[in-house]
């Protein structure tokens, strides 16, 4: 009747002890993930923005003229009728939604420039802090 210790296994409590750590760990670290990870949404929605901004520079460079609030960032991928329109002016021929999947504001004139371009933020109203912070041209 010999038993060979060489091939335990582990205790119960190793295995609670070990749970607990990475419980632990879980609990430390996730919150700061996951922080950063909103933030990324925010950066995304600039980027897009300063892309969308450039092909409203084309289109002003190629029309005279921004596209109005009506015409909307439509007028850079369907020509609104404009003389000298020479688009598509973006990549995919297509508005990019924002991170949050929701359509770009546009206005022409803008509050802060000849024209605004911005998201809601992750709550879709306007104000707020944090992922709900509304992200513009002028940030």
């Amino acid at each position: 009747m010999y038993r060979n210790r060489a091939v335990r296994g582990f205790t119960l409590i190793e295995l609670l002890v070990v749970l607990a750590v990475l419980a632990l760990l879980a609990g430390l670290v996730g919150p700061r993930v996951l922080n950063q990870l909103g933030g990324a949404k925010s950066n995304t929605a600039l980027v897009q923005i300063r892309d969308l901004e450039q092909a409203v520079e084309l289109f002003m460079l190629d029309v005279g003229r921004f596209p109005s609030s009506e015409e909307g960032l439509n007028a850079l991928v369907v020509n609104p009728g404009a003389t000298g329109w020479k688009g598509p002016y973006l990549r995919r021929n297509q508005v990019p939604k924002d991170p949050w999947n929701r359509e770009y504001v546009y206005r022409s004139p803008g509050e802060y420039g000849p024209y605004d371009i911005f998201s809601y933020g992750a709550d879709g109203r306007l104000g707020g802090e944090g992922e709900n912070a509304v992200v513009g041209n002028w940030n």
